[in-house]
């Protein structure tokens, strides 16, 4: 048998008008409206285009088949993930734990407002996992993580901070999904987050030169 072909996952076409633009843009709208209520199982182009208001026809121009649709779901929480990360880390107005605790807060609350969607994205997951563009957005936060561990374990070896790096992403991602997947207050939220965090700030002062780090860089609760 020949090799199985994974599904075109990649836009047609990327729009040029202010018409195209609009149409995309209520494609994706009725994706996640269409993605939140069906789940990834019954999630289909018709559903969408019926929902968007637009024939098939005029779907496909953009979108070959459903994976693409999903996938660009994906990619857009990626890179507002990415952009996220890179924002709070690379923030120089406060020392490096303090933007971990502002990420883990900002990551948990993202997760708990947004997981119905990310759920049913995450059943869809099969269908463009392995991906170029998966694994390059996987990297791309691993390097966001990696420069920021390299500034708070600045002596540490870079198997110990690729470690670190390892254990955060991982915890942040399988917890934060765990956790989200029951409906929160923003109390739960709040204390859940600032515990995680407290763990993550004990484990990288443990790391640190000296066995510690400053308390204060640590943020509130450090």
């Amino acid at each position: 048998m020949g090799e199985r072909r994974s599904p075109r996952i990649s836009s047609r076409k990327q729009p040029r008008q202010a018409r195209s633009t609009e149409l995309v843009a209520a494609i994706l709208d009725a994706a996640v409206q269409v993605l939140a209520k069906e789940g990834a199982q019954r999630f289909t182009t018709a559903r969408v285009a019926e929902r968007a208001g637009v024939s098939v026809g005029s779907l496909y121009q953009y979108f070959p088949n459903k994976a693409a649709i999903l996938f660009r779901l994906q990619s857009d929480e990626w890179r507002q993930t990415s952009e996220m990360l890179r924002g709070i880390l690379e923030d120089p107005r406060q020392p490096p734990l303090a933007r971990l605790r502002t990420l883990v807060h900002a990551f948990v609350r993202s997760e708990c407002e947004e997981a119905t969607v990310r759920i049913a994205l995450n059943d869809a997951a099969p269908l463009y996992r392995d991906a170029p563009e998966a694994r390059e957005a996987k990297a791309a936060g691993e390097r966001i993580f990696h420069t920021f561990m390299a500034q708070v374990l600045p002596d540490a070896s870079s198997e110990a901070r690729a470690l670190a790096v390892e254990l955060v992403t991982t915890t942040l991602g399988a917890v934060g999904k765990q956790f989200s997947e029951t409906p929160r207050t923003d109390e739960e939220i709040e204390r859940y987050a600032g515990a995680m965090a407290d763990m993550f700030c004990a484990y990288l002062r443990g790391l640190a030169t000296g066995g510690h780090l400053p308390a204060v860089a640590c943020g509130n609760g450090g």
